[in-house]
This record gives C-alpha cells, sequence and structure tokens, in this order.
C-alpha cells in the first residue's frame, strides 16, 4: 500500500455533559467518536462518508488536534502527537491543513482574500514584503483564480469561488496532508466537479494526501482510493473504492448505496429501507450499534461488539456475520 502518512488508533472524543450552575456534576457524554483506528497512506485519498452525526467532522478536528481526544493515538508522519501543547503543535500546522465546509463562513468578511491567504505566511514566517505578495498571487493562480482579485473582499465571489480561495490558503504552507470537510456539500452540482477536478489536479501536481469528509457517496467515489465508513462514531467498512461499490459487506453499507439515485427513468431503484431512528450518541445500544437497526441482527449482535475483521483483499468490515466465531448463527443468511 506504500508507506503510512497518518495513523490513527483507538481513537476517542466524548463531548462531557454536566448539570448544575456552580458545581457542575457529569451527567452523561456524548460519545462522537468511539474507538476508529485506520491508516492514511503517502499521496492517497481517504474517503470518510456516513449520515450526519456519525462523528466523520469531529474525526478530522480530532486528527488535527482542533479538538483534543479523550483517548487513543494519532501518529503522524512516524511521530506521537496525540498529547502535544499548542507550542509544540505549532510547526507541525504548515504540515496539517483543513478546507472547511462552508466557504461562506469561513473566510472573514473584514479580510481581502489576499489578506486571508497571507495570513498562514505570516504567522509562521514564510514569508515577507514583496515576496508574499507573490506567493499570494502564484496560489491563486494555481487555483484557477485571477491573481488580481487579491484585493477584493469574499462578498465579491460566488461560493465556488470561495471555496477556491479556502484551498488555496490550506495550500500556502506547503502541507502534506488536509483534512477536505465536505468541501463541495455547501457547492452548486454544476460547481462541485470543477472543485473535485481542482483538489485532484493539485493532488497531482504536490504530492498530496487527504482525508475527504462527505455523505454523498457519489462524489467519494470520483475522488478516493479507498472509502471507510462510519455509523454512531465507529468504522463499520473500510475497503479499496470500487470493492466497496461492487461487493459491499455491511448491511448499513448496503443501504447507503441503495440510497444513490439512478439516472435511468426506465430502472427502478431496489432502496435498502432502514426502520427506527438513529439511537443518541449519548446512549448508544450495546454490542454493534447497528443491531437495532440491521434486517438481519440476531441475538449475538446486541451483546457483543464485532471486532473490525479483515475479509479478505484488505476489506475489512465490523459485523459479526463475518466472524467465524458465530458462523453457525448466519446459516442461510445471504446479504
Amino acid at each position: 500500500m506504500g508507506e503510512v502518512l497518518l495513523e490513527v488508533k483507538d481513537l476517542t472524543k466524548h463531548f462531557i455533559k454536566t448539570k448544575g450552575l456552580f458545581f457542575q456534576k457529569q451527567v452523561g457524554a456524548v460519545k462522537a467518536v468511539d474507538g476508529l483506528s485506520f491508516k492514511i497512506y503517502k499521496g492517497e485519498t481517504l474517503g470518510m462518508v456516513g449520515e450526519s452525526g456519525c462523528g466523520k467532522s469531529t474525526t478530522g478536528r480530532v486528527i488535527l488536534k482542533l479538538l483534543e481526544p479523550t483517548s487513543g493515538q494519532v501518529i503522524f508522519d512516524g511521530r506521537d502527537i496525540t498529547h502535544l501543547s499548542a507550542s509544540e503543535m505549532r510547526p507541525l500546522r504548515r504540515e496539517m491543513q483543513i478546507v472547511f465546509q462552508n466557504p461562506f463562513s469561513s473566510l472573514d468578511p473584514r479580510m481581502t482574500i489576499g489578506d486571508s491567504i497571507a495570513e498562514p505566511l505570516r504567522i509562521h514566517g514564510t514569508h515577507k514584503g514583496p515576496e508574499l505578495t507573490k506567493r499570494v498571487r502564484e496560489l491563486l493562480d494555481t487555483v484557477g483564480l485571477n491573481s488580481q482579485y487579491a484585493e477584493r473582499y469574499p462578498h465579491e465571489f460566488s461560493g465556488g469561488q470561495r471555496q477556491r480561495i479556502g484551498i488555496a490558503r490550506a495550500l500556502a504552507v506547503n502541507p502534506k496532508f488536509i483534512v477536505a470537510d465536505e468541501p463541495v456539500s455547501a457547492l452548486d452540482v454544476s460547481i462541485q466537479a470543477q472543485v473535485l477536478n481542482l483538489l485532484d489536479d493539485l493532488q497531482q501536481e504536490f504530492g498530496l494526501t487527504y482525508l475527504f469528509i462527505a455523505h454523498n457517496l457519489s462524489t467519494v467515489r470520483h475522488i478516493s482510493d479507498r472509502i471507510a465508513v462510519m455509523y454512531l462514531g465507529t468504522m463499520v467498512e473500510l475497503t479499496d473504492r470500487n470493492r466497496l461499490y461492487d461487493e459491499p459487506k455491511h448491511p448499513y453499507t448496503k443501504a447507503l448505496l441503495s440510497a444513490i439515485p439512478v439516472a435511468d427513468p426506465t430502472k427502478k431503484a431496489n432502496r435498502i429501507l432502514l426502520e427506527g431512528d438513529i439511537p443518541s450518541p449519548e446512549n448508544p445500544p450495546p454490542g454493534c450499534k447497528f443491531s437495532t437497526r440491521c434486517p438481519y441482527a440476531k441475538a449475538v449482535c446486541s451483546q457483543q461488539v464485532p471486532a473490525f475483521r479483515d475479509v479478505g483483499n484488505e476489506h475489512h468490515v465490523a459485523c459479526h456475520i463475518y466472524d467465524p466465531a458465530h458462523s453457525s448463527h448466519w446459516a442461510g443468511v445471504a446479504i
């Protein structure tokens, strides 16, 4: 697979709920990320998909230490960064950047776009004076915008142009790794392909590595090398993008794929409708978290957490159906 750039081990992020004005008492915890383990290889794009609230964006922010993890490890380029202080993380910020979801709120309306792009360069002291101005104009050209636009303000640009500005800002300090947090979900469909192609071109040009977070499965397939499927803070499936679409293993993945619209009106979509609501991340069900909505669930599913195992060809699935210890429970069941 190549050289590992980022490794996540048993990562959790719980948001504590408290009660009381003066003497605050913990009354619960929202388990936004609950035991993730995966690797991202240099030069690849790992897509991360799942329903809203499954912990995708929180995962990205914890990896970048924009949020502190509750437990687990984040190893970047061979270095454990989990417990680094803000000052120790500062040099690493040049190597780890983020493109935010909403280009309308991620840019300061009081700053010109030139100042927004130049800000990380000033913070890290990499460019000054004429070199700074030249670098900003180069970045605008790189993302397909006129370099003369540097003196304009965000309100003068469309959503697609603003997202290009956000990408230029992330590229400013020559990062190795970028978390793209649903970078096209707020854009018109006609513009989404342009931004995705831009990200792909930049990856080829600069050797970038992406964690691409999205809820649109068609979008993720276009840009990703491998795809991870998340449900309620855990990863339920991880494999090559083509294998995921051609041979999905987990019942939740199959349900997601069945919801992709079919372009041919003569074909009837075979939708898999999941019953019930997503359980609360504050009080997830025991065992497999998907057991309350899974059409194949058996007693073992609500009793034991399924192992995230390789079922062949680097195809990882967290489901008791593929656990040899419980194979007798699934005789005659085909999913």
